[in-house]
């Protein structure tokens, strides 16, 4: 194309098909010597880039005083921005391998982690509304400890501390995966963790039990009452119950194994008594495990049909119908004074005594009582000695 000069040195222009209209518009040139060097560049269009004659050499003059990079420097500082970016890892980058191993059975199997798509659905919405947003662009070594600080106090007004320890948690899973697979550091301070008091210890009055009892009893849900049965004979866990399978309960030597992800990753087992053994001996077996909905699959959740029984017994909706169960089987144990915290926490397969000592003011109460007992026997002992003796002196 032809060059056709401008007004200004070392500017000129060729005629060019117009970008995005009709007809044909400029494309401005600037000419300069540089390192000894004759340098040709393009300085821009007439209208894509609204470049005229007077801007070109404004730019060429800048080219001159090394106070602007050449058009060409600027893609290829782009193009190298876009790579070293592509391979940051940033937490938003980390999350997405995070979810796709952890949610990879076999993946996770190897990892030793259970894969519960469930709980990556959650993790999934915390690290979406609550990290991405101000954490999700930055790599973990540029994180700083005023970030998390921040993040704490920013979602400590709007969640529960509960949540906001979970949020925080996930942060710390997160960086520590990806500081084990080497795609990033460890952070350099440690998240000081949530104080959360969450510990609900339900209990049921007689008067209740005998309630729920009944209610039960009268439930056309077999499938809810025997689980309801099962929670307050053997204070099992919900998940535990939902996977129980017939060949894990020994009927002839009285015991129920929980070897299906059991809490604290280790296969266990706890006695299988009276009771429980009459509900399951009674109890239709219908497929390999014991409690399963109408389709003939194990639940993953009970609540619309165990929720009725509870409301028919007037139990107040705070009660949760089978963690309050197990709550209540381990409450009027401990209240008994006749089992000890050690075997308590066997039956409830806590795995550290900690959690089991929430019931230990219940056996505490038992023991004032006995310890009053003992009391008013000795001073009533010490009475009649003092009453013998006045009568011999007497006499």
């Amino acid at each position: 194309m032809k060059r056709i000069k401008t007004e200004y040195p070392g500017v000129f222009y060729r005629e060019a098909v117009r970008i995005g209209g009709k007809g044909t518009e400029r494309v401005f040139y600037i000419v300069f010597k540089k390192a000894g060097k004759v340098c040709e560049e393009k300085a821009g269009r007439q209208y894509a880039d609204d470049m005229t004659a007077a801007k070109a050499a404004r730019v060429r003059a800048d080219r001159i005083e090394n106070r602007r990079e050449s058009r060409k420097e600027i893609r290829e500082a782009a193009k190298a921005a876009k790579i070293e970016e592509a391979g940051k890892w940033t937490l938003s980058r980390l999350w997405d391998e995070y979810e796709k191993i952890k949610s990879d059975p076999k993946a996770a199997k190897d990892d030793k982690t259970p894969s519960l798509s469930k709980a990556i659905k959650i993790d999934k919405g915390r690290f979406e509304k609550h990290l991405k947003p101000s954490l999700g662009d930055k790599e973990p070594h540029g994180i700083i400890r005023l970030d998390v600080d921040r993040l704490r106090v920013n979602l400590s007004k709007k969640l529960k501390p509960q949540t906001v320890r979970h949020v925080l948690g996930l942060l710390k899973r997160i960086i520590h995966f990806g500081a084990k697979r080497q795609l990033c550091r460890e952070l350099p301070f440690p998240i000081d963790a949530v104080k959360v008091d969450n510990r609900t210890t339900e209990d049921l009055t007689p008067a209740q039990l005998k309630s729920l009892l009944k209610a039960i009893s009268e439930s056309t849900d077999i499938e809810a009452a025997n689980i309801m049965r099962m929670a307050l004979f053997t204070g099992m866990r919900r998940g535990e119950l939902f996977k129980l399978q017939w060949n894990d309960i020994d009927f002839d030597r009285g015991f129920i194994t929980i070897r299906h992800d059991p809490k604290g990753g280790v296969s266990q087992k706890i006695p299988l008594n009276d009771q429980a053994r009459e509900v399951l001996k009674n109890h239709p077996a219908t497929a390999d495990h014991v409690f399963v909905r109408g389709d003939g699959k194990p639940f993953t959740d009970i609540r619309r049909r165990v929720n009725p029984i509870k409301e028919a017994a007037g139990i107040g909706a705070n009660f949760r119908a089978l963690h309050g169960l197990r709550h209540a089987f381990a409450s009027m144990l401990a209240s008994s004074g006749e089992v000890d915290m050690y075997t308590l926490q066997k039956l409830l397969t806590h795995k550290s005594p900690v959690m089991t000592q929430r019931y230990a003011h219940l056996r505490d109460d038992t023991m004032r009582k006995a310890s009053t007992l003992a009391g008013n026997i000795i001073q009533q002992a010490a009475e009649k000695a003092e009453d013998r003796q006045n009568e011999t002196a007497t006499a």
